[in-house]
């Protein structure tokens, strides 16, 4: 059993190179767990209800202040893979 990532582009890399920080055009940088690890997701996401789910625990805990550039989302990267990968 494996996961479908096709629409995740992770980016392991935090340096401050201008292109590893970019985001391409219809996607959107988050953070995820707590080693902040970054992903680069298409922004049709943001329709989806159990994304919504996740956008509402990042409010709760965030409020609209997101000191990465990105928004964080506070979940265990496992999770966010197994939701994103019901998306694709």
């Amino acid at each position: 059993m494996g996961f479908r990532l096709s629409g995740i582009v992770r980016k392991a890399s935090f340096t401050s190179s201008s292109k590893a920080m970019e985001v391409p055009k219809g996607y959107l940088a988050v953070y995820i767990g707590d080693k902040m690890k970054r992903f680069v997701i298409p922004i049709s996401y943001l329709n989806q209800p159990s994304f919504q789910d996740l956008l509402s625990q990042a409010e709760e805990e965030f409020g609209y202040d997101h000191p990465m550039g990105g928004l964080t989302i506070p979940c265990e990267e496992n999770m966010f893979l197994e939701i994103t990968s019901r998306l694709s």
